[in-house]
């Protein structure tokens, strides 16, 4: 038992790791600036790509999502841990799915890039730490509180094999680029690394999440549960440091609040957008990179997140929902507000229990 915990432990490390040391990395490479990593900015991106929406300066077929999601799947298969399971609530998880990216989308960015920004000097993140950590509170008292969607169940063996097919069509769109799929000529998604690059890299990233379960949301959650132990440090510590050398190494540290990029100056509101996507992340179990991860083992109830992800991703677009360096415009804020009250509604209707 002590020799197969403490395996798990240097998986996590590794992937915590890997994580921040390639995420900077991606950065470095041709992926936006504090952003070589960020799985709702590559979800609006890819939205945009097949026409979701018309936003010209967010229209890429990003291969990371690719890689993650064929990473996980390729992993769950070698160590015959792929199994189609779900049918867990599936609108509520497709509605949640939308709102982790309106929260992402309120902050600009996921729990990944919050990390990535701020190990690159950006300090406007901290409000959105501040914000994780109590949504991911949040979240851990409601499922205490008996809040339970329920369990999964075992499926048909191909159902679980829907969304890393998709994401099989998706590379085929990304080295074909059929007349259809749309790709941006200047704004931040006509800045990416070469598919050669990221693809292999993500492809290792989605093989080491699978394998040690690494989330954000989670390590932050298991610290609530379980108090401050150091296998639950290992895999947030080990990526803070990886990306802050690698940021500190190639000069692209700059302790500043105001002028970073990717970012904006409305801390109330980047509280409230992390906040919402650390809640809804507890009760979905896993942030949205964990999402793609699950769904790329045979998870169709993740496989749904991912789908209301895509759809918040083009929503967030379309609605102009989503926050720029200007700040977060009204719908952006109705939006995530509202989020947060779909989240109490959630509490009162899946809870199984008395406190």
């Amino acid at each position: 038992m002590f020799k197969r915990f403490d395996r798990h432990v240097w998986l996590v490390l590794a992937t915590g790791l890997a994580l921040g040391v390639l995420g900077a990395l991606l950065a470095v490479w041709g992926n936006p600036v504090n952003s070589g990593i960020c799985v709702s900015c590559f979800i609006e991106n890819s939205a945009g790509a097949l026409g979701l929406h018309a936003n010209q300066r967010m229209q890429y077929l990003r291969p990371e999502l690719i890689g993650f999601v064929l990473g996980a799947t390729a992993s769950a298969l070698f160590f015959r841990e792929f199994r189609s399971r779900g049918g867990s609530a599936p609108l509520p998880r497709l509605i949640a799915g939308v709102f982790l990216i309106v929260g992402c989308a309120v902050f600009i960015g996921c729990p990944i890039k919050l990390f990535l920004r701020l190990t690159a000097g950006d300090l406007t993140a901290l409000a959105g730490v501040a914000g994780l950590a109590v949504g991911v509170w949040i979240g851990v008292r409601t499922l205490t509180a008996g809040v339970d969607a329920g369990p999964a169940k075992a499926e048909a063996r191909g159902s679980g094999l829907l969304i890393p097919g998709f994401f099989v069509l998706l590379l085929a769109l990304l080295l074909v680029k059929p007349v259809f799929v749309q790709f941006s000529s200047q704004g931040s998604a006509a800045e990416y690394a070469a598919v050669g690059v990221a693809l292999p890299v993500s492809l290792l990233l989605g093989v080491l999440a699978q394998r040690s379960r690494f989330c954000v949301t989670g390590s932050l959650r298991d610290l609530f549960l379980m108090g401050v132990r150091v296998p639950l440090l290992v895999g947030i510590v080990s990526f803070v440091g990886g990306s802050l050398l690698i940021n500190l190494f190639t000069g692209r540290f700059n302790l500043a609040l105001y002028g970073q990029p990717g970012a904006h100056t409305d801390h109330l509101w980047s509280f409230i957008g992390m906040l919402l996507v650390g809640w809804v992340s507890v009760l979905l179990g896993g942030c949205p990179f964990r999402q793609l991860i699950k769904a790329g083992e045979g998870d169709t109830d993740a496989g749904t997140v991912v789908v209301g992800m895509f759809l918040g991703g083009a929503l967030v677009q379309s609605w102009g929902i989503a926050a720029s360096a200007a700040g977060v415009p009204l719908p952006g804020k109705v939006a995530v507000l509202a989020g947060l009250l779909l989240c109490v509604a959630a509490t009162l209707v899946f809870r199984t229990r008395s406190a």
